[in-house]
């Protein structure tokens, strides 16, 4: 699922890129960095080029996998979250040190992987069901192939060595869906549980549809050479 334009992306990266064409010209030799990141997107290796004082760049790939349990009605649902994903972003450090604003895009793999097992009747869709008809229900939810983010942050000057960055921001991953909602109990092929279970499926997904922004906090420690 692709619902982020190209047209959205380029309104956010295309200014930066209009900051930074003047500067590219400075004398400032460029510094290239690499380094480790960790964060609310997920942990993994970062690589920047600052071309001087007032541009650089950014490439990163970050991954991640926790379990986060939640209750839709009365099932009690366990979440697995598996954090992927890979970026770019254009800095631009607008006094010349290292506090910087930043825009960029990811490829987002972001899942959510469902599972309940009920021990007693619950209700899925509008009708209530027994443990054995049930079964184990299974689905999975995620979010849009390609996500915009801007963040604000600092990561030090021009100078060699080990360095520390912070990046805060947010990640606009569109709407989170619930793809599919499967069951393996006695019921599984009956018309009218199925009718419910697709009800449920609804009801999961309208659970995160305020889940439309990411919160961006990420930490780095990078060498620049």
């Amino acid at each position: 699922m692709m619902t982020v334009s190209f047209a959205g992306v380029g309104a956010i990266v295309a200014p930066a890129l209009l900051m930074a064409a003047p500067v590219f010209a400075q004398d400032t030799p460029p510094r290239l960095s690499l380094g480790v990141t960790g964060g609310t997107l997920g942990i993994g290796p970062e690589a920047g080029l600052r071309f001087n004082r007032t541009v650089g760049v950014r490439a990163s790939a970050a991954f991640l996998d926790f379990s986060h349990e939640f209750d839709v009605d009365d099932i009690d649902y366990d979440g697995r979250v598996k954090l992927e994903s890979y970026g770019a972003m254009v800095d631009i450090y607008p006094t010349g040190s290292g506090l910087r604003v930043s825009g960029g895009v990811r490829v987002d793999r972001n899942r959510v992987n469902v599972t309940a097992a009920p021990t007693g009747n619950v209700t899925v869709g509008d009708i209530s069901f027994t443990p054995e008809q049930i079964g184990t229900l299974r689905g999975h939810a995620d979010a849009d192939d390609v996500a915009p983010l801007v963040t604000i942050g600092y990561a030090g000057g021009l100078t060699r060595g080990i360095k520390f960055g912070v990046d805060g921001g947010v990640m606009f991953h569109g709407r989170p869906q619930v793809r599919e909602l499967t069951a393996d109990g006695s019921f599984a092929a009956n018309p009218i549980f199925q009718e419910e279970l697709a009800k449920e499926r609804v009801k999961l997904s309208d659970d995160v549809d305020g889940y439309r922004i990411y919160p961006v906090l990420q930490f780095s420690v990078f060498y620049a050479f």
